[in-house]
């Protein structure tokens, strides 16, 4: 082989070991970069509430925070946990945040809310609504203020904001149940006169196995707007950050692509 030759061999080696390892190098950057992201954490609680959100991270919740992560290059790591333990872990800054919230005045020792003292409507997560189950052919009747022929306690899952209402009206509640499915088949058994439930389960409930034992009444209990809120830690070590990812919440809600998938979301649900 000739002087030449070689050269030429030596540099079509160089030259492919070369690649090979910025091959390599590419996926390793890409995790660099990951890795130096801005990252907040959040918990969730641990069912499925659709089309909002399900225990695995699908829902219109983890769309529109897909796209705050890309609108502010962060990135949001998920903790998916019973909802009394999500609110204490956000109560002790173990989590930087949790969703998706109602308003209470109680939990502003929970956590911050979008627009502080005065509550920013704008940056809400969502709209749901509570409404009443009753088993099929119970007198129960709800008139949008008070309740009618209840006989016995209302019940509702645990840690939900709905207990409050039915309490100042001084009813007898029941705040033994972690899923709606568990509450349901506790009404169906007599043990509660009627169910206090977030429209989507009882969506979800009057389209499944049970729906022929269950009636939902029309008018709604409440409805609220609901919220990521963020820890005490969080905004006071990230004031900027906060600030930014509520806004970013509320411009990706108004954005076109996600008004499609909420159209197509709750169409399909």
């Amino acid at each position: 082989m000739t002087d030449r030759n070689q050269h030429r061999l030596v540099v079509r080696i160089f030259t492919r070991v070369v690649g090979a390892l910025a091959a390599l190098a590419l996926p390793l950057a890409s995790h660099a970069a990951d890795r130096q992201k801005e990252v907040v954490s959040l918990c969730f609680e641990a069912q499925d509430v659709l089309p909002w959100r399900t225990e695995k991270g699908g829902g219109l919740n983890f769309e529109l925070l897909k796209m705050v992560e890309q609108r502010l290059d962060i990135r949001f790591n998920y903790l998916s946990i019973p909802w009394k333990r999500c609110l204490a872990q956000l109560k002790s800054n173990a989590v930087d945040g949790a969703f998706a919230v109602s308003f209470k005045p109680d939990r502003r020792e929970l956590g911050e809310y979008p627009g502080g003292e005065k509550i920013d409507i704008g940056k809400r997560m969502h709209v749901d609504r509570y409404v009443v189950l009753r088993k099929k052919g119970s007198p129960v009747e709800w008139d949008g203020k008070s309740f009618h022929h209840l006989d016995g306690p209302i019940g509702f899952q645990l840690g939900y904001s709905v207990g409050d209402v039915l309490r100042a009206q001084n009813l007898e509640v029941d705040e033994g149940s972690q899923r709606a499915v568990e509450l349901a088949r506790k009404l169906i058994a007599g043990r509660v006169a009627a169910a206090a439930v977030g429209g989507s389960d009882a969506g979800g409930l009057m389209r499944g196995p049970l729906k022929s034992e269950l009636e939902q009444l029309p008018i709604p209990i409440i409805e609220k707007p609901y919220f990521l809120i963020l820890s005490h830690a969080m905004v006071a070590s990230r004031p900027e950050l906060a600030e930014r990812i509520w806004r970013a919440i509320e411009q990706s809600r108004n954005s076109a692509a996600y008004k499609k998938l909420e159209r197509d979301g709750n169409a399909s649900h």
